[in-house]
């Protein structure tokens, strides 16, 4: 992509109220970043506000520098290397920063989540199946956590391994993992959704989460507690139609009871590499669109004052699904997405999990 095209995108990004789904949709409507820049004032106001302070070119050029000096490069949503699974989704990363082997992206890939607080043995067990996978090509995806996925890690880094990380790209986090996150970085590949210099808070994990559960075609649970982090990110990839497979404990260790509860629930039970490659075999030759493709469907359309209303009016300070929305004012949902849209621009709406919306 050309520098400038590079920079307009990511001011679009790193714009306040601009999500992963409005980006999306601004790329959809306008063509490019510079158009979509350019559009901001008057859907803002279409929605009763100002529009957003758009990030300044220099900051965005000082990153797109600091990235590069690091060694790494940014990856946007429709460049033609962007994982295709990962698009899929509907709040695809508009950008990604990577250290390391980019195609590490293109083979087959597999989750590994856990306690952070682990036993030995689920330890042991994640970095031998970590390593099982790799010599079948599998390249195993987790999030440097302590625990589970440094095993994984740990098991794969000869194969082939992709470590998400919560914070910026430029950030090691735990400490501790500070030397496996650089071996990570030169001999895997390293994938940050945050803006370099980042620390790490509670709220960045749901996004990093959503990440190793979108890169990767099934999601295996090897030891965790119950409404732990590593719980979401199977319910994640449950969501998002992907295999979630867990391994199964002692019902005498609170670690299990997650991983159990799960296969009470429907999760594939595995116990090796052999049971995790049977469990995603079929689904892994499916086609998947191209990562430009939400970029190319029929463009969004303007909605007239009296179509604004009715959308408007089915809203509240409850959570509501899109879905909803649409079934009840009775418009298309192109409309219904641009009342939305110039909402959002306007600083009116809030977007939750699962598709659902609000009035600020």
């Amino acid at each position: 992509m050309p520098e400038a095209a590079a920079v307009a995108r990511l001011r679009l990004i790193r714009t306040a109220q601009i999500g992963p789904v409005t980006y999306a949709q601004l790329i959809s409507r306008f063509g490019d970043a510079e158009a979509a820049i350019a559009a901001l004032p008057q859907l803002a106001a279409r929605g009763g506000g100002k529009a957003p302070v758009v990030a300044p070119a220099a900051l965005a050029e000082r990153e797109l520098a600091h990235v590069a000096r690091l060694g790494g490069r940014h990856l946007f949503l429709g460049d033609p290397d962007y994982p295709a699974l990962l698009a899929e989704i509907d709040d695809a990363p508009p950008a990604l920063m990577l250290r390391g082997r980019a195609e590490l992206m293109a083979r087959t890939t597999i989750a590994m989540v856990g306690a952070r607080n682990a036993s030995a043995a689920a330890c042991r067990f994640a970095r031998q199946l970590a390593a099982e996978l790799g010599r079948e090509r599998v390249a195993v995806v987790s999030g440097l956590a302590r625990g589970v996925d440094t095993a994984a890690h740990v098991g794969s880094l000869e194969t082939g391994t992709i470590g998400v990380i919560a914070g910026g790209i430029d950030v090691v986090y735990p400490p501790e993992n500070a030397e496996l996150q650089e071996r990570i970085a030169t001999e895997g590949l390293l994938i940050a959704e945050q803006p370099p210099g980042t620390e790490p808070r509670a709220r960045h994990f749901p996004y990093r989460n959503r990440i190793i559960a979108g890169l990767s075609l099934g999601t295996v649970v090897v030891e965790a507690a119950p409404k732990s982090g590593s719980l979401i990110t199977a319910r994640v990839a449950g969501e998002l139609g992907r295999e979630v497979m867990a391994v199964p404990g002692s019902p005498l260790d609170p670690r299990a009871q997650g991983c159990n509860g799960l296969i009470r629930d429907g999760a594939t039970l595995v116990q090796s590499a052999a049971d995790v490659l049977e469990t995603v075999r079929p689904i892994d030759g499916r086609m998947v669109r191209s990562p430009g493709a939400r970029f190319n469907g029929p463009p969004p359309e303007d909605a007239s004052d009296a179509e604004r209303r009715d959308v408007i009016d089915l809203l509240g300070p409850v959570p509501v699904a899109i879905d909803e929305l649409i079934r009840q004012s009775g418009h298309a949902p192109a409309i219904v997405q641009t009342v939305l849209l110039e909402l959002e621009l306007a600083g009116r709406l809030e977007r939750h999990a699962g598709g659902r919306v609000s009035l600020n």
